[in-house]
Parts: C-alpha cells; structure tokens; sequence
C-alpha cells in the first residue's frame, strides 16, 4: 500500500475526469485552441480534445462543481467555441 492511501484502503487522490460537449472543433487548430484555454485554468490537470466530436475530456483533482462547470464554459466561449454542457451523467 502507497503512502497515499489510508489504513481501510482509500486514497486520498480524488482525480476526477468530465466530459463536455463542445461545438465547432473541426480541426487540429481548433482542438488546440480549446485545449490550450481550458488547460490554463487553475483547477484542470489535463484536457483531452476530440476533433469532430468536439468531447472535451478534462480531468481535475476533485469532482467538478458547478462553478467549474460555469467557468470552463466561459473559457470555452471566450476561445470562440459553444459549450454545450456535460455529456452523460
């Protein structure tokens, strides 16, 4: 067992990944311009950008709350692109 997890066997890394919906990445430029503007913000630890599905994959350290929600939105809308919400659950 790591340092990182506790006697009972949990883990103290709460890495969580959301996926997003986000309309108009068409191209290799435009997966990086988005990927370039939600990995700048201070709580994302990476960012994974589909061309053509426009699924943006974004991990975090914790789960994402609806103010991360908001604010990935505003980057994404920023950048030029339609944020069209989470995907799934």
């Amino acid at each position: 067992m790591s340092g990182c997890c506790t006697p009972e066997g949990s883990c103290h890394t709460s890495e969580s990944k959301t996926v997003y919906q986000v309309n108009g990445v068409g191209s290799a430029h435009c997966q990086g311009v988005v990927t370039k503007a939600v990995d700048a913000l201070d709580d994302v630890k990476a960012v994974e950008v589909e061309i053509g599905t426009g699924l943006v994959t974004v991990t975090t350290a914790a789960e994402p709350d609806t103010a991360l929600d908001e604010l990935i939105a505003k980057t994404v809308d920023e950048a030029g692109y339609e944020f069209a919400g989470r995907v799934g659950g």
